[in-house]
């Protein structure tokens, strides 16, 4: 058995020694062989096919250049249609210029024949633990970015999202600052903005107010709805071109319930509202209407 093993042995080093021997005789040759006649097998097998491929390299880089110029021009154009932030319209055309000119890199490289699978395959795992590391990062990176370029809503505006309601103070890459009327600042994250509901109060040019107001049973309704329809048009506020609705809502137990519907701008909706509900108070005792209080008839009987 171990004359075996030592006979192996002896057989490899002499197949190494073989090799080497092979490869000196090589070389010898090669230093005492004239040039003209192996340069052209060189420059056939070598320098050629390298030459053609380092040609096409060139071409692709400078029609990558062209390209890529062509598309941030036409992003940027779409950016500002948008009218963005200038720091986000900057940022998103940084980082659509690196991607582009990344994959253009890429692909340079492999033309030229390099390898390129064990560096993407590299980059796609650092990516992949990135990602999964930052998920809630990015998706409210990915938000602000859409924020912004589609603007759902501005700074100064009045939303209601995510069960607060507030007027919007800041818009952050990664949230949104809102200020409470009761001067409570909420910071909201953008991924949650950008895919749940928002009801933007400023997005139109009006809104409308509405009010209930009770009068007793026995009132005059005809009058109640004279005296509504007169404060309407003392407010300047109320636009006149929309015409307020005053109609009988319901008749509840205890009173007759009128709905008042007007439109102001939205930034007048409180003001508005508040001194609706000042005046009516002040105005129908004068009128001589009633607010009605819940009240329970009771008929006694003899027996």
């Amino acid at each position: 058995m171990e004359n075996d093993t030592l006979v192996e042995q002896v057989s490899e080093t002499i197949q190494d020694t073989s090799a080497v021997n092979d490869m000196m005789d090589g070389v010898r040759n090669l230093a005492t062989t004239p040039v003209s006649e192996w340069l052209p097998d060189l420059v056939k097998e070598y320098v050629v096919p390298f030459g053609i491929k380092l040609v096409a390299a060139i071409v692709v880089l400078l029609l990558g250049r062209w390209v890529i110029k062509l598309v941030k021009k036409g992003m940027t154009k779409m950016i500002l249609r948008r009218d963005p932030d200038p720091s986000l319209a900057s940022f998103v055309m940084s980082l659509v210029s690196a991607l582009l000119t990344f994959f253009l890199i890429m692909a340079i490289v492999g033309i030229l024949g390099i390898n390129t699978s064990s560096l993407v395959a590299l980059l796609a795992s650092a990516g992949l633990a990135v990602g999964m590391a930052l998920s809630g990062t990015l998706q409210n990176f990915a938000g602000g970015v859409m924020i912004m370029l589609f603007k759902p809503f501005k700074v100064d505006d009045f939303i209601a999202a995510q069960g607060y309601e507030g007027k919007v103070s800041g818009i952050q890459i990664f949230n949104t600052t809102i200020l409470t009327p009761d001067n409570k600042t909420v910071i909201l994250p953008n991924g949650a903005l950008s895919t749940g509901p928002v009801t933007n109060f400023n997005k139109e040019a009006d809104r409308r107010v509405d009010w209930s107001f009770s009068i007793a049973y026995g009132d005059d309704y005809d009058k109640a709805k004279a005296v509504l329809l007169r404060l309407c048009d003392a407010d300047d506020r109320i636009k006149k071109e929309s015409k307020p609705i005053v109609e009988l809502l319901k008749m509840t137990d205890s009173s007759i319930d009128i709905t008042v519907r007007v439109r102001v701008k939205p930034e007048d909706y409180w003001g508005v509202y508040f001194k609706m509900n000042e005046l009516v108070y002040k105005t129908f005792p004068q009128e001589g209407l009633h607010f009605p209080f819940p009240q329970l008839d009771v008929h006694m009987m003899n027996s």
